[in-house]
């Protein structure tokens, strides 16, 4: 099975073509979204981090920043430096240069200023589009997907329907050879046991362990049980009692197959197949960060209530388990996975609509979240205070 993509230098295949233009700081954000409301064909990643942070999480956001530019969604990347940050803008130019993109840098302070920075990125972010703008769509073989799958905005019909149908094709895409990464630490509490199981060796089993404590520990050290903060205000008034209800359902989209290892946050995939879990928190716009980070083409997000919102360079396909929140929320659903709860179709009828809307996005068809561009909302995961 194939699919057209975007054949990358490092051999990754992309399912989108796009120039990123990466703040390495915070303090950056606005020159680079000035350069991308010029500049057809780039996005860029307004996230909130690079300074005054703590070393262990600066290294963190260049680690993460680092695996965005390396996206095989990617054709090329400028970074937009301010000058003084604390990430290290070099070491994003040197590693992400490596997979054989062309790189490009400015500074604001050395450039003089906003405005002249502005004008500096533009003219190159332009050069670069115009010059991705040649590349051509390539057979590739559907063992180089990477899918990445989360949950969110969930009710009862998240366990019962959409997150049903991703795991369906989790299992799938796992005997064609790709790879599925999944996560949501915080949704493993009472149901991590069940995924300690599925590991292919008891090392991996004890960092699943690890992963689910050290996040626990965190909430402890702060005088709150995560048990309190979850499930969600939204997840209760959709019918979820409790954490261990949330986690079982949420781990259904994960499908059925050998965990193969765990990532952790700013770990991209490299020769890695089979499924894997990446250690993230649940909430959107830290996870769909980490999830572009490993170099997943998409992802695919179960939701009951209704989450909109996407990732600038990751297609997001919404799968709807309520039938009620599709009718309300058609314009944003991609799936309507409620017509497993009406008894309409089979979890394998609409795992096939799935896959083939899978299939369909890889190619280059839009989901509904690209289409509106309402992605804008990322961050990067950090575990410090800010100094």
């Amino acid at each position: 099975m194939e699919f057209m993509g975007y054949i990358r230098p490092d051999g990754k295949v992309g399912a989108r073509n796009f120039v990123a233009v990466i703040p390495s700081v915070t303090c950056a954000n606005d020159v680079a979204l000035a350069i991308c409301r010029q500049v057809q064909g780039t996005v860029t990643y307004l996230h909130h981090q690079g300074c005054c942070q703590l070393p262990p999480d600066l290294e963190r956001v260049t680690d993460t920043l680092i695996s965005i530019g390396c996206s095989p969604n990617t054709a090329s990347v400028l970074i937009v430096s301010l000058g003084c940050e604390g990430t290290d803008h070099e070491r994003m130019v040197k590693e992400i240069s490596a997979t054989g993109k062309r790189v490009e840098i400015i500074h604001i302070q050395e450039l003089g200023g906003v405005s002249k920075a502005i004008m500096a990125g533009t003219n190159i972010a332009r050069r670069l589009v115009i010059e991705a703008s040649g590349m051509q769509r390539s057979p590739a073989d559907i063992s180089n997907v990477v899918m990445a799958i989360k949950c969110g905005a969930s009710d009862t019909t998240s366990g019962m329907a959409s997150n049903c149908v991703i795991g369906y094709v989790a299992d799938r895409l796992v005997d064609l050879g790709a790879t599925v990464v999944f996560g949501e630490t915080t949704e493993f509490i009472g149901g991590e046991h069940l995924l300690a199981r599925r590991a292919v060796s008891k090392e991996v089993g004890d960092q699943i362990y690890t992963i689910v404590n050290k996040m626990e520990a965190r909430a402890k050290s702060l005088g709150c049980d995560m048990r309190k903060g979850q499930p969600t205000p939204g997840n209760i008034a959709g019918g979820l009692s409790s954490i261990e209800e949330k986690s079982l359902g949420a781990i259904v989209k994960s499908g059925t197959k050998p965990i193969q290892g765990v990532l952790d946050y700013p770990e991209r995939v490299t020769d890695q197949k089979g499924l894997w879990i990446k250690d993230t928190p649940g909430r959107e716009p830290e996870i769909l960060t980490g999830m572009a980070a490993t170099g997943a083409q998409f992802m695919m997000f179960s939701t009951g209530r209704g989450a909109p919102q996407g990732f600038p360079s990751m297609p997001v396909i919404k799968i709807c388990g309520n039938p009620n929140t599709y009718e309300r929320m058609e314009d944003d659903m991609d799936l309507n996975a409620g017509l497993i709860i009406t008894g309409e179709k089979t979890i394998e009828q609409v795992g096939e609509e799935a896959f083939d809307k899978m299939i369909r996005t890889l190619n280059g068809e839009m989901t509904k979240n690209e289409a509106i561009q309402y992605f804008s909302s990322i961050d990067i995961q950090c575990l410090g205070p800010v100094i």
